[in-house]
């Protein structure tokens, strides 16, 4: 089967390699917009290495997920400080900031022009300034991503600004950057990276290179992630976990995601939920619907069996059933402490507002199976009821 692949330009790998980047970044220009979250004195390491380099940053601050606004506030930035590079150093709404930002300080037409289901979702014409990515969180894989999650308050949604010319010039990624992140973002954005290695595997756009990808990303979460979950230290998982986020990302870039995702942009814009803890959420009651309406009938494309396999790898038992690798998720967001959806505020009575926004989302486009509206219905009801985190 025909299919492409694409990633960033340049990607490193490994413990340590934060030493690196004054020699990675060797090129890119003397001034950088320095984009981090609310406390970039966690990582004030990273900058000093930059500034020995020669570097003049001019900071910027992400405080939460990012908006519209945030970005075209880190735009202004960006162009006054005549910043000539983009570096990035948090976890994914960091990340995404900062990719947006590079994007859109060389393309100047409003944000909304670019913007897909709210605005335009007009192409990029002109090439971003070269971006570096920083994780430091083991989730989103938003270091090899084309896209950016925005929030956009005013419609009470999130939505993606998205282009090939996103991919980012340099992804860094040190796992010894995720050894501090506190127990509560690690079960976060860990679900994030596991529901990011499921959902392309059983996407329509699967291919070869991404089968390999998701297979050896979810074997390693399944083994690392409750290992991290109980030592925050284990540098062996911390590093697992790493890798199989930059798996989900290298394969969600290329294969897509699913319905969790779909239902995960317009939840976020509607309610104070971090994404991870309603991927986390959510990722049952979709991956059921979905293997229920692949199993009742003639399944060509063999994705039904798929979902037996995740069990195998999640269980490492050759012998597991889908059923079986359900049931290990739902133990696992357990023990993670995870809240169901209602902890968020999303009501029953809310649901007629936002199932069309999800059934809209681009993220559908890849799920295995077009879920009807009473499908979509009971997706969320189960995950507002599931005892999780109760």
């Amino acid at each position: 089967m025909p299919f492409e692949f694409a990633t960033a330009t340049r990607i490193v790998f490994g413990p340590g390699q934060v030493a690196e980047l004054d020699t990675a970044a060797a090129g890119f220009g003397a001034s950088a917009l320095w984009v981090t979250g609310s406390r970039p004195e966690r990582h004030g390491a990273v900058a000093a290495r930059l500034e020995r380099a020669g570097v003049r940053l001019t900071p910027f601050q992400v405080a939460g997920e990012p908006t519209i606004q945030d970005v075209e506030r880190g735009v202004s930035a960006a162009r006054h400080g005549k910043c000539q590079w983009v570096v990035a150093c948090g976890g994914g709404s960091v990340m995404d900031a900062g990719k947006a930002i590079a994007a859109l300080v060389t393309n100047q037409r409003p944000i909304l022009d670019y913007l897909e289901i709210v605005g335009r979702g007009q192409p990029l014409t002109e090439a971003p300034l070269p971006f570096v990515a920083i994780p430091t969180t083991a989730g989103t894989g938003a270091e090899v991503t084309r896209n950016a999650v925005l929030g956009v308050p005013e419609h009470r949604v999130k939505v993606s600004l998205r282009s090939p010319r996103m991919l980012p010039t340099l992804a860094l990624v040190d796992p010894d950057l995720t050894l501090e992140l506190p127990r509560e973002l690690t079960a976060s954005t860990g679900l994030d990276a596991l529901t990011q290695l499921i959902e392309p595997f059983v996407s329509i756009r699967a291919n070869s290179m991404t089968d390999a990808l998701c297979r050896e990303g979810i074997r390693k979460a399944a083994i690392a992630l409750p290992a991290v979950l109980v030592d925050g230290a284990d540098r062996t998982a911390r590093e697992a976990m790493s890798l199989a986020s930059l798996f989900g990302g290298l394969a969600l870039a290329n294969a897509g995601l699913g319905a969790v995702h779909g239902f995960a942009g317009p939840l976020g814009g509607m309610y104070p939920a971090p994404h991870g803890a309603v991927c986390a959420a959510l990722l049952v009651p979709v991956c059921e619907a979905n293997w229920r309406r692949l199993s009742a009938g003639p399944d060509p494309s063999g994705i039904a069996g798929r979902y037996n396999e995740v069990a195998q790898l999640l269980t490492g038992s050759p012998k597991a059933s889908a059923r079986d690798g359900f049931a290990w998720i739902r133990e696992l967001v357990a023990s993670a402490s995870i809240p169901n959806l209602s902890h968020w505020g999303v009501r029953r009575d809310h649901l007629d507002d936002l199932l069309p926004k999800a059934a809209a989302a681009g993220s559908m486009k890849g799920n295995p199976v077009v879920l009807a509206p009473e499908e979509l219905r009971s997706v969320v009801e189960s995950a507002l009821e599931s005892a999780v985190g109760r």
